[in-house]
Parts: structure tokens; sequence; C-alpha cells
């Protein structure tokens, strides 16, 4: 892909959410303003109580500032309205991600895919607990969504713009934007690639705290989970339930000759588990009907 293609004026906006980066945002902003002159850069600050402001300013960034912290997620919905670009690209402002990747999500987006995630490969993760985290939410998410997920939480991604905002009404606020989209678009039935990146290590001090955040991201893809296909939680349950309802019901009346109480709770927690997913199965399915329009 030339250069005259990506950096089209109007067709690629690059979203950058901030919060403290004082130390790094110059950099970047610079960075990404000598591979891609023509394209729109929007540095989202989000509450900042340093200069991150006005060095993206200084740096050639259009600044949009948050009156007070509202959260990663909300900044990045923040910059997908503002954003002129037919593509948008999403990454972080403090020096993890290569804007020189950047191409190679395009050419892939180009390919007919409807967002291109940069998959972090071994040895580009904060902390080798992180690493381990990341890896049980791709597999959870994977079965959630039936297609192979390399990278749930990477915030390094380009998304054609119009359908991106259809889903900004799901994304939280908080740091779980990338998960939320990911599931959303393979909920929509939209295609998903990923494009292998090596992230390198942040400048300055990152904003997540593993234990509180990674128990909060846990809670979310079970969140996102009953969103995108509640009878893959609500079966498996349902199941273990009436398995061990049978187990019960068998000990008891080979040892006591008899239905006990307990066994009757199982099974009809069983069937109530069950319908409980067969409800929020079709409430799913009206979430994600295709309206035609555009959702903001």
């Amino acid at each position: 892909m030339t250069q005259d293609t990506i950096s089209a004026p109007c067709r690629l906006s690059i979203v950058l959410p901030a919060k403290n980066e004082s130390g790094a945002i110059g950099q970047t902003v610079a960075r990404l303003r000598a591979h891609f002159p023509d394209s729109e850069i929007i540095v989202v600050n989000d509450g900042s109580s340093d200069a991150t402001a006005d060095i993206a300013r200084e740096a050639g960034a259009r600044v949009i500032s948050h009156p007070y912290s509202k959260g990663n997620g909300a900044a990045i919905k923040t910059g997908a309205r503002a954003a002129r670009g037919e593509t948008i690209v999403f990454m972080d402002a403090d020096g993890q991600h290569d804007p020189e990747d950047i191409p190679r999500l395009l050419e892939k987006l180009a390919e007919g895919y409807d967002m291109v995630v940069g998959a972090r490969q071994q040895g580009s993760q904060a902390s080798f607990g992180r690493g381990i985290a990341n890896r049980l939410y791709n597999k959870l998410a994977s079965y959630m969504t039936g297609h192979r997920i390399d990278d749930l939480t990477s915030g390094f991604r380009a998304a054609r713009a119009k359908r991106f905002r259809e889903f900004l009404y799901l994304l939280p606020n908080g740091f779980s934007y990338p998960s939320t989209s990911t599931m959303a678009f393979f909920r929509s039935g939209y295609p998903v690639a990923y494009v292998p990146i090596h992230a390198t290590r942040r400048i300055g001090k990152s904003h997540i705290r593993i234990f509180r955040d990674g128990a909060r991201f846990l809670v979310i893809i079970f969140r996102i989970g009953t969103l995108f296909s509640p009878l893959k939680i609500f079966v498996p349950v349902s199941v273990l339930m009436f398995l061990s309802a049978s187990a019960w019901y068998l000990y008891t009346y080979t040892q006591l000759g008899r239905f006990t109480n307990m066994s009757a709770l199982l099974y009809t927690g069983s069937i109530m588990i069950f319908l409980m997913g067969l409800i929020s199965e079709q409430i799913t399915a009206l979430m994600y009907k295709d309206s035609g329009a555009e959702r903001e």
C-alpha cells in the first residue's frame, strides 16, 4: 500500500486516548505525523493533570479534552465520534505501538475485513502475569465466539469508522473497550483479522492494576459472553446441575430408596438456568438486529 493511499485527506483518522502521558505523547504524535502527514491525528486528553494536551497540540495533533477523567473507553468513544476519516486507527499514546505497523493493519483491512487487530507476540506483554491472563481471556473469548482470537485486549487496531460507531453504545468507559468491540464485531458477522506486532515497553507508569483490573476484565468477559452467546454460558451450567441432580438421585435411591429435596432443587435449577439462557439468547438477537441505521 502506498503512502498516498493510506494518507489521503479525510480517509484516515488516528485516535490516541491519553491520560498523563506527557513523557511519551510528543514523540508518539511526531512519529505519526512523519509517517502520515495528511492523516487526522486526534489525542483525547482524559482529564490529565500534566501537560499532555499542550505537548500533543504542539506536536501537531487535534486535541479533545475531557473536563475530568472518564476512562479509556470513554476517550475512545469521544475520539470515534469526532473522527472524520473513513478508517480509524486506535493506538496507545504511551509509545508501546509502532506507527510503522499501521500500514500492515490497513493493508489487511483493504482485503475486506471490517476490523484488524494488532496481536502482541510473545515478549510483548508488560508482565508474566498479564501474559497468562491474556491467554486465558483469548481462549475464553474464542470459545464464546467460535473464532480464534489472538489478542482480545490489544488496544492497537484499525476499523471502518461506520462499523465501529455501531457499537459505541456497548462500549464501557473503562479499559475493556477492545474486548467488547472485538466480540461485538464477531456477533454481528463483521469479519475481524489479526496482524502480529511487537509492542515495546511503555514510557511512563501504567494505569492498569493487575489484580483490580484483571478481575474486572474477567467479569467483563462473562458479561460480554451473555451479550454475545448466552447459551454457551447457561447450557454448560444447566447440564452440570442436571448431571449433579441425577447423580445425587441415583445415590439416594440406591442408599435410601427415595427422591430427595436436593435432587428436586437441582433439577429445577437446571431447567430454570436453561430457560434463562433461551430468553437471554432472544434478547441478544434483538440487540444485534440490523436496523440499517448507524447507532450512536
